[in-house]
């Protein structure tokens, strides 16, 4: 028997087009770009049916990380400064940071965990995500836990 109710973290680029449209929809609505439902429906190219068959079932990732912890597991090159500019960036953005792991480098690569409250976050954790993701000596970035 299949256990109903679970969630997952999908990618976008396999996400059907009309979870995105459903995504965009809410986000012209709650934005206010967009008054009415039939407004935000129409702007993206979706009917309306859809949005409410969908609605309440696909949200990004940002909304449901609001208030949790989340675990980052990184690979980074070994070099001064790499770790801090990230630990830097979630501070900036007012994570609080639970711990850190940082195993011993090898061949100029360490793999680093880092736990940190989303609560008090001033930007949506997908973009702190894309930030850290691009700073330099980032090679790979996954969010391996939420709670």
């Amino acid at each position: 028997m299949v256990k109903k109710g679970g969630f997952y973290i999908v990618k976008d680029e396999i996400m059907p087009e009309i979870f995105k449209k459903t995504v965009k929809a809410k986000e012209l609505l709650k934005s206010g770009k967009a008054k009415t439902v039939n407004e935000a429906t129409e702007a993206v190219g979706m009917s309306r049916s859809a949005y409410y068959k969908y609605k309440d079932y696909i949200f990004p990732f940002y909304e449901a990380s609001r208030g949790k912890i989340i675990t980052i597991s990184f690979i980074l090159e070994h070099t001064p400064g790499v770790l801090s500019s990230i630990l830097d960036e979630i501070a900036k953005a007012h994570g609080n940071i639970l711990t850190i792991n940082q195993n011993i480098p090898v061949q100029n690569m360490a793999n680093v965990t880092i736990s940190f409250e989303t609560g008090n976050l001033n930007k949506n954790v997908e973009e702190l995500l894309e930030i850290i993701s691009q700073k330099d000596g980032v090679q790979k970035l996954d969010v391996i836990a939420q709670e």
